[in-house]
C-alpha cells in the first residue's frame, strides 16, 4: 500500500543519532516531518527507550523548529507498548519514522503497536551496515556526544566525548577487539545530537556532569541553550540512507 501524498510523518525521537539521522533521511525522501515523538519511560533500564538525557528533546525539538510531543511511560513493557499506543493516536499522519537499527525487540513492538493504531512505520537505517552509518552520521554535519557508557573497552573519558574521524577508529577497533557494535546497539553507549543538517541553531552545553559507578557512566546535561549557527543553517553532507516502511 502506498502512501498519498505529500506523505506525512511524525518521528519517535529521542535526541540520539539514530532517531535523529532517520527524521533527516525522511526529510531527504522529501517527506514532510509533522512532530517530533518522545518517550519518556519511568524504567532507567527500558529495553525499548532511549533514557539518558530525555529533558533535552524539548530543547532539540526547538532548535529543529518541530512541535514535540511526549507521553510518560509506566515500568513494565505494557506500560511503555501502552505510552506508545497514546502517542500515535495524538497524532494525524501517514507513517511513524523510527531509528531502529538491528533490535528486533524495538522493531517487532514498534511495528505492532502502529499497525494497531492504523500507521506505517518507515525505519531507514534497518539492517544497514553499522560501520557505514557511523561515517554517515559525521558526514551528514551531526555533531554527537556520548551520553552514556556501559561496555568493557568504554570508560569515563568517553563521556561527553564528540564525534570525529578518530572517534570512529576506535568505535571500530573496539568492535575486533571487545565486541562493542559501532552503533551501541547492545546496549554499549548512547549519544546526544547537538547539532544537524535539520537544525536552525546549534545547542550549545553550558553545564554537564559525568556520573560513573562501576563500569558504567552516564553524561548528565545541566544546562544548555540555544545559539545561532555559524555559516549555512543546513549542513552539507549525503542524502538519507534509502529504505521505505
Amino acid at each position: 500500500m502506498a502512501f498519498a501524498s505529500p506523505v506525512q510523518v511524525a518521528a519517535l525521537f529521542s535526541g540520539g543519532k539514530d532517531s535523529t539521522y532517520a527524521a533527516y533521511a525522511a526529510v531527504q525522501r522529501g517527506w514532510e516531518l509533522t512532530h517530533l515523538l518522545s518517550i519518556l519511560p519511568e524504567d532507567r533500564e527500558s529495553m525499548l527507550f532511549h533514557v539518558p538525557n530525555l529533558h533535552m528533546t524539548a530543547l532539540l525539538a526547538e532548535a529543529m523548529q518541530r512541535p514535540l510531543i511526549s507521553e510518560e511511560a509506566d515500568t513494565g513493557e505494557e506500560g511503555e507498548l501502552d505510552a506508545l499506543r497514546r502517542i500515535f493516536r495524538r497524532v494525524d499522519v501517514d507513517g511513524i519514522v523510527v531509528g531502529a537499527i538491528a533490535s528486533d525487540y524495538q522493531h517487532e513492538r514498534v511495528n505492532r503497536v502502529a499497525e494497531e493504531t492504523g500507521l506505517r512505520v518507515f525505519a531507514p537505517l534497518w539492517r544497514h551496515d553499522p560501520r557505514r552509518l557511523i561515517r554517515d552520521y559525521l558526514a551528514s554535519g551531526l555533531d554527537i556526544v556520548f551520553s552514556s557508557v556501559s561496555a568493557e573497552g568504554l570508560d569515563a573519558s568517553w563521556l561527553g566525548r564528540r564525534w570525529d574521524a578518530s572517534t570512529i577508529e576506535d568505535l571500530l577497533r573496539l568492535e575486533q577487539t571487545r565486541g562493542v557494535h559501532p552503533c551501541g546497539e547492545g546496549g554499549e553507549f548512547e549519544t546526544l545530537v547537538l547539532d544537524g543538517p535539520l537544525f536552525h541553531q546549534r545547542v550549545e552545553i553550558l553545564r554537564a556532569e559525568p556520573e560513573w559507578s562501576g563500569t558504567a557512566g552516564v553524561w548528565r546535561v545541566l544546562d544548555a541553550h540555544l545559539v545561532p549557527k555559524s555559516g549555512s543553517t543546513t549542513a552539507a553532507g549525503p542524502a538519507g540512507p534509502s529504505g521505505g516502511p
